[in-house]
């Protein structure tokens, strides 16, 4: 099983959206809240190099926003 960490904002639209793929394709993931987490903000930004959320990273290859295909992809759904 992949390793997925998700950075997100209670108030993000897509965020709310990879959440509930992830849920429904029964795939685990760590979701860590970049609105209240300033270590794990950090961190998204180091990764990412941008503050836009959701950052998404699965076994360490990174997607900037709810880029399904990608997403697919990078989880060998594809």
């Amino acid at each position: 099983m992949k390793k997925v960490e998700i950075y997100s904002t209670s108030s993000c639209h897509f965020c709310h959206l990879a959440k509930e793929f992830f849920t429904t394709n029964n795939i685990p993931f760590t979701d860590y809240n970049v609105g209240t987490d300033i270590a794990k903000r950090a961190e998204m930004i180091d990764k990412s190099g941008q503050m836009g959320v959701p950052v998404i990273d699965i076994d360490g290859k990174i997607v900037i926003g709810f880029d399904r295909e990608k997403i697919n992809q990078y989880l060998g759904l594809s």
